[in-house]
């Protein structure tokens, strides 16, 4: 089987050795080549024809930004990952790659220093990235359980009993791997008087989601932020979780409210769809509507099985329109989604579903327990 073929593209020759040396460990990629600016990287990539090129984000004479802006140019359909710093620049940077086209991004380890740390970066994150953009983009057949079996999903019938709509009273959106480019279509389509909040879990680091919540207000009708404690929920608003924080609703005295914490990750993430999935679920029960977007991985599938279990309403976004269908893939191949729609469909649907029966409902109240009520504020 052919190898997966990747330019690694950075300016500093430690971190090209380390990232070159850790993924040619794996038996399934290839270092295709080296390139220590964007100059030398847009003249390698016609010669050693990658499959796949890591790209820093700030490097001399043509940094990442520039060096992505010209491979648009043409090979629109290369997959390119940022390799960015967890700093302000650095999330900024890779913000603005993604909207030009980036097909995903990872954070270099903030501790610099530490060798270890840098390695296990690169095999904890950049290699399963690699590989799950591969199985989509170019029919890669990975070895791992996990990724294979992403590759083998197929799209599932519809549900053979049709579930009952009820009155939604709120949106809880999980996402990961392309999300912020999603976002930027689904978020900007909600109208301004959008009756009910929304919550969102987008996998990224601090900083990164602060950013991305000041990107999508800029673009959008409702408001959106990044989320903290004590917020009361409200319509016509959404919250993204913080990076690093796991963020729920709970009942503070009839109002629901957001708070966040840093318990323990779940499916290696922090923030995590199913921990909000499921705080949403004991709240809002049958009224809640989730909707699971592109990424890898199957977070959200737990907290999807509970927001089922409780009556509430599924969407998934479709294999075609996803960079990964992991996430939503396991959702709909578990039978869990009362729909699953490309993502040019997903805001129409989720502002019908919102808008039924509210006229001749009651006035929602939340469910009498707090939630996580173990865990602090």
């Amino acid at each position: 089987m052919p190898k997966v073929r990747i330019l690694v593209v950075d300016d500093s020759v430690v971190v090209r050795r380390m990232v070159s040396d850790v993924l040619a460990s794996d038996a399934q990629l290839e270092i295709a080549g080296t390139a220590a600016n964007g100059k030398i990287a847009l003249a390698k990539i016609p010669q050693v024809n990658p499959d796949i090129v890591i790209l820093d984000v700030e490097m001399p004479e043509l940094d990442g930004l520039g060096t992505l802006v010209e491979i648009r140019k043409s090979l629109p359909a290369l997959p390119v990952i940022m390799y960015s710093t967890l700093t302000q620049r650095g999330a900024e940077a890779t913000l603005e790659a993604l909207s030009k086209g980036a097909t995903d991004y990872v954070t270099k380890p903030s501790n610099v220093g530490s060798a270890a740390q840098a390695l296990e970066c690169i095999r904890t994150q950049l290699i399963p990235k690699i590989k799950a953009i591969c199985v989509r983009v170019l029919g890669f057949h990975p070895s791992s359980p996990l990724a294979a079996a992403l590759a083998a999903m197929t799209i599932p019938p519809p549900l053979a009993i049709p579930r009952r709509e009820e009155r939604i009273d709120i949106v809880a959106i999980g996402i990961s791997t392309g999300g912020p480019n999603a976002l930027a279509i689904l978020i900007p389509s909600f109208p301004r008087d959008l009756p009910v909040p929304v919550v969102i879990v987008q996998h990224m680091p601090p900083v990164f989601t602060r950013l991305l919540a000041e990107r999508l207000a800029a673009k959008s009708q409702i408001g959106v932020e990044e989320g903290y404690p004590g917020t009361v929920l409200k319509p016509g608003c959404a919250w993204i979780a913080p990076g690093d924080y796991h963020m729920v609703v709970s009942n503070d005295r009839n109002q629901v409210t957001l708070r966040t914490h840093q318990g323990p990750p779940e499916n290696s993430c922090r923030p995590a769809v199913d921990v909000l999935f499921r705080s949403v679920a004991n709240i809002y029960r049958s009224h809640a509507l989730a909707v699971e977007m592109t990424g890898m991985g199957q977070d959200g599938l737990r907290g999807c099985e509970r927001i089922h279990e409780f009556g509430g309403q599924i969407l998934a976004q479709d294999q075609a329109t996803s960079v990964v269908w992991g996430m939503p893939g396991f959702v709909a191949n578990a039978g869990l989604a009362d729909k699953i729609l490309p993502l040019d469909q997903l805001a129409m649907e989720i502002i019908r579903r919102v808008r039924t029966g509210r006229e001749s409902s009651r006035e929602f109240k939340p469910a009498p327990w707090p939630v996580e009520s173990s865990i602090p504020r």
